[in-house]
């Protein structure tokens, strides 16, 4: 791989060629190990990539600045998008992975990324989770938008998240679906986390669109 990330691969059980992949991208302040729990379901069957953010931040990593909580320093964000979406099609093209079955789930930052790639790249991404995220503002309102009539989303947020308030994860629902994609919407009674039944429910909807044969 030619791309700057430092990221953590697990490739499939079965070396075959065209096999899944999920992209991993952490919260602020955590590292490519983070999430890797999250998908344990997948190990074996999938090409996991999990990357850590490129920038320090204490105790970890990030993926961007900001000059308040949701919202991203635009320059830094926009570069950071271009070089998160070109990471996905060479991880594509070199461990030649199925195209048909492409994840991205993202917790925090990292849901804000995935939100955003799944503008950017559209129907090329199969599903995508967005755990305790949000949509920038300047992203809805000014990026050129791929084609979604096959996008999926799972949305999911903490009722209680003091963090990242759930009337984000609501504006971002609603902003989907206007513009066509597939919306999965959960909340739970819980703060900024993922609980065991949302975990349950995310795996659900990967397992899902994981089985299905796309022609």
């Amino acid at each position: 791989m030619k791309s700057p990330y430092t990221f953590k691969h697990i490739a499939p059980s079965n070396s075959d060629a065209l096999q899944p992949a999920i992209f991993l991208l952490h919260g602020l302040g955590s590292n490519e190990e983070d999430l890797l729990q999250l998908v344990g379901e997948f190990k074996g069957q999938c090409h996991i990539f999990s990357l850590r953010g490129p920038i320090t931040h204490s105790p970890g990593f990030a993926f961007y600045t900001f000059e308040e909580e949701g919202k991203p320093t635009r320059e830094v964000f926009d570069k950071m998008i271009t070089f998160t979406q070109s990471f996905i099609l060479e991880a594509i093209e070199e461990f030649q992975l199925d195209i048909n079955k492409i994840f991205l789930v993202g917790f925090n930052q990292g849901a804000a990324v995935v939100e955003t790639l799944t503008l950017t790249l559209g129907n090329l991404i199969t599903g995508t989770v967005a755990l305790s995220g949000y949509l920038p503002e300047f992203v809805m309102n000014e990026y050129k938008k791929a084609p979604l009539d096959r996008a999926k989303i799972f949305i999911s947020h903490g009722e209680y998240d003091y963090d990242f308030p759930i009337q984000w994860a609501e504006k971002s629902k609603e902003y989907f679906e206007e513009i066509g994609v597939q919306v999965t919407y959960k909340t739970y009674p819980e703060g900024h986390g993922v609980t065991a039944e949302n975990l349950k429910d995310m795996v659900a909807f990967i397992a899902q669109n994981l089985s299905n044969t796309v022609n």
